[in-house]
């Protein structure tokens, strides 16, 4: 596992528990529990999009590279 994957395993997991703990608190103690819908997405969406940008940033680099620019 590359260097990037792991730093982005440790971020994912400290961003989904504390998206977790907001949606958690939401629900218990928010009178309207549709405001949790905003946290529970945006928990997993923004791991996925980081990890997607990183990966297209380290092939686009690892491509560039192979063709000597």
């Amino acid at each position: 596992m590359a260097l990037w994957q792991k730093l982005w395993l440790v971020f994912a997991s400290i961003w989904v528990v504390v998206a977790a703990l907001q949606v958690g608190s939401i629900l218990a103690l928010s009178e309207e529990p549709e405001k949790a819908l905003l946290p529970a997405m945006l928990g997993v969406a923004v791991p996925a999009a980081v990890y997607f940008l990183a990966w297209l940033w380290i092939n686009r680099h690892r491509f560039r590279g192979k063709r000597g620019d």
